[in-house]
């Protein structure tokens, strides 16, 4: 089969940024679903189900083959498990921290991936790199306001949980990374994407109905709570799947820099619907995060 044609640069640019605005967006409505009592786990596997069935029809028009490269069945369960937990921790993140601050700090995965690869034995940082992890990392000092809180500043918000849900987002998305990377290249992106979205969501599924967590699979108490859970499923649903349709066209090993707008899309949405404000410091830092981002992962790529 030949390989389909690029769009355009402005065209695969546009799309990323449209992909990006709506993972933001997905982030937006959960933080809408939370704050009217939608379970946490419930917002979970309603993403994970119905980009489920969207990957099983793709993979189903694709005549994909579901054999699994020997070996592979142990790693491909762990990634499934590793991307359960951190959709657990990001959205855990969002329900306590202003929505742009937590993707700011889910996204320094692609720091802890480049260590992470360095400590099982692949290449060693570039002082590039080193410094701009420096940079990025002063970013977030500012970005989250950590001068003010030391100096006692409180605003109520769960400002350690969120941090630490955060940080615990990041670290387990750069695990399944690697995993991805090192141990499940081989397979087909739709068939790995599909199994790892079926073994979220039934995992999910145990441990809500189980009474694990509890709580965990409540319904919303409100019709805005309804609604904000339909639009979570919808763009996620939407944008993941286009993710994959697009992806052969999309040149994404010049592009891929462009999906970390996400964080800068969650911060005009929070404050254009949930009020959300921060101070001109916290923008400052988020710009500087956003920018050293950009800059490794594209150097990474490249």
């Amino acid at each position: 089969m030949p390989t389909p044609a690029l769009f355009p640069r402005h065209i695969a640019v546009l799309t990323l940024a449209l992909l990006a605005s709506c993972f933001a967006g997905n982030h937006i409505a959960a933080r809408i679903a939370f704050d009217h009592d939608t379970g946490l786990l419930l917002a979970i596997l309603c993403r994970s189900g119905v980009t489920t069935l969207v990957l099983a029809g793709l993979v189903w028009w694709r005549r994909d083959s579901l054999k699994l490269p020997t070996g592979t069945w142990p790693w491909q369960l762990a990634l499934g498990l590793l991307i359960a937990t951190q959709s657990f921790c990001v959205y855990s993140t969002v329900a306590r921290i202003p929505v742009a601050l937590a993707l700011l700090i889910v996204n320094i995965a692609p720091i802890l991936l480049v260590l992470l690869t360095w400590a099982l034995g692949g290449a060693r940082p570039t002082p590039r790199s080193l410094v701009l992890m420096g940079v990025i990392l002063f970013g977030l000092v500012f970005a989250l306001d950590v001068p003010e809180r030391l100096n006692g500043v409180d605003d109520g918000i769960e400002w350690f949980e969120g941090v630490l849900f955060g940080v615990s987002a990041a670290a387990v998305f750069a695990v399944a990374l690697w995993i991805t990377d090192n141990k499940l290249s081989a397979m087909k992106g739709t068939v790995r994407s599909m199994l790892t979205m079926l073994i979220v969501f039934s995992s999910v599924a145990i441990a809500g109905f189980s009474g694990v967590m509890p709580g965990g699979v409540s319904l919303p108490s409100a019709s805005a709570g309804w609604v904000a859970l339909a639009c979570l499923v919808v763009l996620y649903g939407f944008a993941f799947s286009l993710l994959f349709i697009c992806m052969t066209r999309l040149d994404m090993a010049r592009n891929a820099p462009v999906m970390n707008v996400e964080p800068v899309a969650s911060l005009v949405f929070g404050w254009l619907i949930l009020g959300q404000l921060l101070s001109a410091g916290q923008i400052v830092g988020g710009l500087i995060v956003v920018s050293g981002i950009v800059l490794l992962t594209y150097r990474r790529r490249a």
